[in-house]
């Protein structure tokens, strides 16, 4: 079957289009949050693979931090627990740890390891005990429905540092880091830790090209369900105020703005169930979803 003139040209030009893009971010930093649809769906999860193999393969430096949601729920649901939330963060007792360590540690880090490993590419799973390059303490959360008092959700951890050596060794070897979002605390002691905010203080200190958050909507949508782009701080801060930015989009928002007052270039809230999202947004004029800027 012959190939028609009209599609060797779209092709061409969308090799065309990405050459600069290529040029522009060779020897950068992207870190990629992967969760949602993305992680379960096995034509997003291979796609998914293939993508992060090929933009090391031109050059650059991914490294995911990646979310189990889902996975932790099942999990939780088989033990006979029920998942609860607080203003987007996952309520965690030292039972929930335990299967939050047994899910994101193990098995859903061992997956994503193997996908990119069979598309040609050299993963190494992480969690941030590993050489506790993630140290963290214990999370209380501002109730933002009562000025004043303070959420104790468990063992929800906050970010106190994190050593970015380990990271760098590993990209130095053209290996792509895959991180499990829990960090430890000076005890010893575990900390689930929100994997869009760990991917958002990551692209703060390895000063991170751009942050990408893979997410189950097109991006930050508005009452009318527009999609909203080149949001800025005070922008923001009107959508937090009216209720628009909530729930699980907090987070991302929160960790989104961070890293870009904080020397991340920009940051790309984009729809992981597009299949190729990270390379239309990485390497095409139009990009995806919603772009977070300073100003």
């Amino acid at each position: 079957m012959s190939i028609s003139e009209s599609t060797v040209q779209d092709k061409a030009k969308i090799l065309a289009e990405a050459l600069p893009y290529i040029r522009r971010f060779h020897g950068s930093t992207i870190v990629i949050k992967y969760g949602g649809n993305a992680m379960v769906e096995e034509n997003l999860k291979q796609g998914f693979a293939r993508d992060v193999v090929l933009l090391k393969l031109v050059g650059m430096n991914p490294v995911i931090v990646h979310g189990g949601g889902p996975q932790i729920d099942d999990m939780l649901k088989r033990v006979g627990k029920q998942g609860e939330f607080v203003q987007g963060m996952r309520v965690t007792d030292a039972e929930t740890m335990d299967v939050v360590e047994m899910v994101l540690g193990g098995l859903v880090n061992k997956d994503i390891v193997n996908l990119i490993n069979r598309q040609g590419g050299h993963a190494v799973g992480l969690t941030g005990k590993d050489g506790s390059f993630i140290r963290a303490k214990k999370l209380l959360m501002k109730n933002k429905q009562k000025t004043g008092e303070w959420l104790n959700i468990g063992q929800v951890g906050e970010i106190e540092h994190i050593n970015p050596s380990l990271i760098a060794l590993l990209d130095t070897q053209d290996f792509i880091p895959v991180i499990a979002p829990i960090g430890v605390g000076e005890e010893g002691e575990s900390y689930n830790i929100n994997a869009d905010v760990v991917a958002g203080k990551l692209a703060e200190i390895l000063q991170a090209e751009k942050l990408i958050l893979l997410t189950n909507t097109p991006g930050v949508m508005d009452k009318e369900n527009n999609l909203l782009t080149g949001l800025t701080a005070k922008r923001v801060d009107e959508l937090f105020a009216d209720g628009t930015i909530s729930g699980g989009m907090l987070p991302k928002i929160e960790s989104a703005l961070d890293a870009v007052k904080n020397g991340v270039k920009s940051c790309h809230i984009i729809d992981g169930r597009v299949e190729n999202a990270l390379l239309l947004e990485i390497l095409t004029d139009q990009g995806v979803g919603t772009l977070i800027k300073t100003a």
